[in-house]
């Protein structure tokens, strides 16, 4: 397994040990529904767990798959490799934006990906991502440079295999929506981990756009998502948890895995006032039409 060690700061401002166990089992849905970004590949909490554990626990409260999301050339033919052999999980692969900006050149950048083409043709891959720009981590001129180059480039590798697109888009809105209308976008595009507000989820309605909430919805501060989610057609939205990070409330600060994906349903639910079990169909039916049948 190829893990990337996540360090986690262990004790808070007053000195006080940080409970990184991983949370209870939340009620199981009775309705099943899906994952469509996580990272198991990296190991955090006092207990870390591989993939196969985290996927048992899943099933026992209704979650019937995820996708597992690559951010480097090696964690993508991580996540290709698994998905091969697992059939809970599908694959997508990418350099993360904030990854291509460590690169030193456009000419090796683009080796790089050129490989992640190569992996993103095998049949359990389905989507290109997480790519995107990300303007608060990156501020350099070069960073910046190779981020948009990367991104176009995966755009058109999308494109070239119809694949869904997953954008990391972090303070970024703008210049993420007029690359993906200048070069033409694939036609599935998912802004996973929605950071953005009602005017983003306009443009995302009005051209046929994914919006995926993840834990982040549940935090008080955040109506601004909670606003966007209630403007996005039904068929239009899709649940998340980009584990390890964004746990949800009230378990923020913990680690967070695929199993918590009931929580964030439940107040996805609430906020839309529909039965929970209706809305997680409702997430399975998406979830399936942008990345395909977890079966084959």
């Amino acid at each position: 397994m190829n893990e990337h060690i996540r360090t986690r700061q262990f004790f808070d401002a007053d000195g006080n040990r940080k409970n990184l166990s991983y949370p209870e089992l939340p009620e199981p849905l009775l309705v099943g529904t899906y994952d469509n970004h996580t990272h198991l590949e990296i190991a955090d909490g006092d207990q870390p767990m591989d993939y196969e554990d985290h996927l048992a626990l899943a099933a026992q409260v209704g979650i019937l798959g995820a996708v597992q999301v690559g951010v480097t050339l090696e964690s993508s033919k991580w996540c290709a490799e698994v998905a091969a052999k697992e059939p809970r999980l599908l694959a997508a692969v990418a350099l993360h934006p904030n990854e291509a900006a460590k690169y030193e050149s456009l000419e090796k950048l683009d080796t790089d990906i050129d490989s992640i083409a190569e992996i993103a043709a095998q049949d359990r891959v389905r989507a290109i991502g997480e790519t995107g720009l990300d303007f608060f981590r990156t501020e350099d001129e070069l960073g910046l440079e190779l981020q948009q180059h990367s991104f176009e480039r995966h755009i058109q590798i999308a494109k070239d295999l119809d694949l869904a697109l997953q954008i990391h888009d972090r303070d970024a809105h703008d210049k993420v929506v007029e690359t993906l209308l200048r070069v033409g976008p694939p036609n599935k595009v998912v802004f996973h981990c929605y950071s953005g507000d009602i005017e983003l989820a306009e443009i995302c309605k009005e051209n046929g756009w994914y919006t995926s909430f993840a834990g982040n919805i549940t935090i008080k501060r955040n109506q601004h998502l909670r606003d966007s989610l209630k403007l996005m057609p039904l068929e239009k939205i899709l649940v998340e948890t980009d584990a390890p990070f964004l746990t949800p409330e009230p378990l923020r600060g913990r680690p967070n895995a695929p199993y918590l994906v009931p929580i964030t349903v439940r107040f996805m639910a609430d906020q839309l006032a529909m039965d929970s079990n209706d809305l997680a169909g409702q997430l399975a039916k998406n979830t399936i039409a942008v990345y395909g049948s977890w079966d084959n």
